[in-house]
């Protein structure tokens, strides 16, 4: 099967059945979490509306997303985002980050209405100092961001999957839908109106080495730090219903290791220019997450974490474990096609 038809494929398979008005009364998840404004250590509110999800992912999608299977089949109509809004907020307390994800595009009119754009950044309007959402690019645009901008009384973040600056590797093996030029147009773009600008980078996409992806990654760092504010390291953790799962499971894909991260970071801190460079790898040390030996996973990922909270990537050069040379022989012998 070609990675065409098996993207579109999967893409056809893992989207869900139009849900009823009880589900789509209720949001998908709802957490805190640690993050960082300037330097200081804050608390992070996340929140995660059900809403008919990326529109991409019904075309062909990403190859490691898999969020579609927690969106509705359809759009959400204002009364029941407005629902899933005042359920949120009444666990809200007073976290001065707060992170919005739609599974898609928070400015897509299909995904949240404009009046429900407004009505969601107002609720926290005065109380959080920072709100961040995420979107494609060509939603990334005056009209769309500038009410946002002066309805919220602090700091407004857009996040962007630029994933990768290679269109070989951003088009043919993450299937992305626009060209790496337009998310860092979006980036200026966004900077331009006066609010922050985030990029999301992928390490290991299917189809790339353990040490091509560290090298993707480090490089895009070094092309998109002048054009936004803040770049994430996302290494790729294996979702339900993705090409990176079919790969996974037919043995010809490994999550990548997490000496792998430590080498983006320790790289690609010295190439971010002004950008605050992060990682915090979701399902960090599973089997389908990012992971070493297990026997090192839980303290690579706590210096993972205060390096990106605390900007300060010298943390990471005392890391050490046995199974770190095992990582460097796999990548040894990658050239001559042993499976990473």
């Amino acid at each position: 099967m070609s990675t065409e038809s098996l993207a579109r494929t999967v893409a056809r398979d893992r989207r869900p059945a139009p849900a009823g008005p009880t589900d789509a009364r209720r949001y998908v998840n709802q957490w805190v979490e640690r993050e960082a404004i300037g330097s200081e250590e804050v608390s992070a509110f996340v929140l995660i509306l059900r809403t008919r999800g990326c529109y991409w992912a019904d075309e062909k999608g990403c190859s490691m997303c898999g969020y579609a299977k927690d969106t509705l089949g359809r759009s959400a109509s204002p009364e029941e985002l407005a629902e899933q809004l005042a359920h949120a907020t009444s666990r809200y307390q007073g976290e001065p980050y707060v992170k919005v994800y739609t599974s898609g595009s928070f400015l897509d009119d299909r995904e949240v209405d404009p009046a429900s754009r407004q009505r969601l950044v107002e609720a926290f309007s005065g109380k959080a100092r920072r709100l961040l959402f995420e979107t494609l690019p060509e939603f990334a645009v005056a009209d769309r961001l500038e009410p946002l901008r002066a309805a919220f009384s602090g700091e407004i973040e857009v996040a962007l999957g630029l994933e990768s600056t290679d269109p070989t590797v951003l088009g043919k093996y993450i299937h992305k839908n626009a060209p790496p030029s337009e998310y860092l147009a979006a980036g200026d773009r966004v900077r331009a109106l006066g609010l922050r600008a985030k990029a999301y980078l992928l390490l290991k996409p299917p189809y790339l080495t353990e040490t091509e992806s560290v090298r993707d990654v480090v490089r895009s760092v070094r092309e998109a730090a002048p054009h936004f504010d803040a770049l994430s390291i996302n290494p790729v953790h294996i979702q339900n219903g993705t090409v990176v799962e079919w790969l996974y499971r037919r043995g010809r894909y490994r999550p990548p290791w997490l000496w792998s991260v430590v080498a983006a970071l320790r790289e690609g801190a010295g190439l971010r220019g002004t950008s605050r460079l992060v990682s915090f790898p979701t399902a960090g040390g599973l089997p389908r997450g990012p992971h070493n030996c297990g026997e090192c996973d839980r303290r690579v990922l706590d210096a993972i974490e205060t390096a990106s909270l605390r900007q300060e990537f010298g943390l990471l050069e005392e890391l050490e474990c046995a199974c770190r040379h095992e990582w460097e022989v796999v990548r040894s012998l990658e050239p001559l096609g042993v499976e990473a």
